[in-house]
């Protein structure tokens, strides 16, 4: 068995934490990125506060992009690793950082050049535009610097090298903290920008984040070596990575699109709930950042040994994943829903904000189980080339459930009704992706 393809042999539970810690602490520092930013646009006003609501959909959709691009390269390097064809790996791991940097630009242009109408489609109020506008136009710019990032993630999880994923994560996300007090509200005797203070601290961690990136994969088993590249077949590895990209990309961006669709649907209530859902909505996507680890782990270990015909032991891996994902989302469920005003308080003390806030938390936070089994069961699709099917449960737990039952509901009951229709989302669609994976799983018959 290749040294390369280290998953293939050793403990299921010791790979799963060995693989996954390191996630987490990559996946956290990311997530407290929002969390930082929200806190210090706060104290601008509840204005800022809203329109960083409305942006935060539409900055996960464009970061969802990344990551799908991120697992069809770690798909298909875990694999061509765990089939012990090392130059298969290389080739397919520079071509989609290659590829990741080039998607970056397309989408950063679109996106700078629809801004306006996008924003109005979502029901945005005319005087929170000119706010979107100055935090998003060089968020949109800068979108090929988070690509390259998520390029470099790509090839690193492919080889296992999560604790060198995490470095990178946690590089970009502490260059954040430190400059969002100072570019935002201003500290050490600098003035503060306002909101696009937040975009520019984003911009530079993603710098730093690169430099980094590049040392470590000049350390790691599969570099940088764009001679991989030379006289070789540039499509079957395009074709087989595009394979689980494309639909990952648009599976990963259907949540935030929901996300966007619901906030749109919430901006009927009025600015204080935009505000209150927008924030908790950050306090959430920390809650949840344990599963999406996980989520983020499971793709190597399933893939290499998926690739080496080891089939028993990926159905053990999703096993214990999906037992971590019920009990940790029913701890943190409780742990919120029951203390929803006390976290309101570290981003608001406006009482309407702080009262839509909790009501949130007490309703959505009961689904995060289901949500982590979502996730994590479209990590293992992914990693098998069946990335389709977990296009197609991301795309049924959304337009299929979240947005009817948050639609007729809101008639009945408001903004209750929306949060509702989230929470019917999450235990739906977990339930039926769970049965999904596991009886791909179990037929063993992969595409090699």
């Amino acid at each position: 068995m290749s040294e390369n393809a280290k998953l293939t042999r050793g403990s299921i539970p010791g790979h799963l934490v060995s693989q996954t810690l390191p996630m987490i602490l990559g996946v956290a520092a990311i997530m407290s990125i929002g969390l930082v930013d929200a806190y210090f646009i706060g104290q601008l006003g509840s204005e800022q506060l809203a329109a960083i609501s409305f942006i935060f959909p539409v900055t996960i959709a464009m970061g969802s992009v990344g990551v799908g691009v991120m697992v069809g390269i770690n798909s298909v390097v875990a694999r061509a690793l765990g089939e012990e064809d090392v130059e298969k790996a290389q080739r397919r791991g520079m071509l989609g950082l290659l590829f990741a940097i080039a998607s970056g630009i397309i989408v950063g242009l679109a996106l700078f050049f629809a801004l306006d109408p996008l924003f109005s489609l979502l029901q945005a109020p005319d005087h929170l535009l000119p706010f979107i506008r100055t935090y998003m136009q060089p968020f949109a710019l800068g979108f090929p610097l988070q690509m390259t990032i998520m390029g470099i993630n790509g090839v690193l999880r492919g080889q296992g090298e999560a604790k060198r994923t995490s470095l990178v994560s946690i590089t970009y996300a502490a260059a954040n903290w430190v400059l969002d007090p100072i570019l935002i509200t201003g500290a050490f005797g600098i003035g503060g920008l306002g909101i696009v203070g937040a975009a520019y601290a984003t911009l530079a961690g993603w710098a730093c984040g690169i430099v980094l990136g590049f040392f470590l994969m000049r350390r790691a088993p599969l570099r940088i070596e764009p001679s991989s590249l030379r006289n070789c077949s540039i499509g079957e590895p395009l074709v087989a990575m595009l394979k689980v990209a494309g639909p990952a990309a648009f599976s990963n961006s259907i949540n935030p699109i929901g996300l966007s669709v619901l906030t749109a649907l919430i901006a009927s209530q009025g600015e204080a709930a935009v505000a209150g859902f927008g924030a908790a909505g950050r306090v959430q996507s920390f809650a949840v950042v344990p599963l999406l680890g996980l989520s983020g782990s499971i793709g190597a270990i399933i893939g290499q040994n998926w690739g080496a015909k080891q089939y028993d032991r990926a159905r053990h891996a999703i096993l214990l994943a999906g037992a971590f994902c019920i009990g940790w989302g029913l701890f943190i469920a409780a742990l919120l829903a029951f203390n929803g005003d006390w976290f309101a308080d570290f981003f608001t003390e406006d009482p309407q904000v702080i009262e839509e806030f909790s009501s949130y938390l007490s309703i959505a936070a009961w689904g995060y189980a289901g949500f982590g089994l979502l996730i994590v069961s479209n990590g293992a699709l992914n990693a098998v080339d069946k990335a389709n099917l977990a296009l197609l449960q991301s795309f049924a737990r959304v337009f299929l459930i979240m947005l009817p039952v948050a639609w007729v509901l809101r008639g009945r009951i408001g903004s209750a009704g929306i949060y509702t229709g989230e929470l019917a989302a999450n235990v739906i669609g977990g339930a039926i992706a769970a049965l999904i994976v596991w009886r791909v799983l179990k037929r063993g018959s992969p595409r090699t």
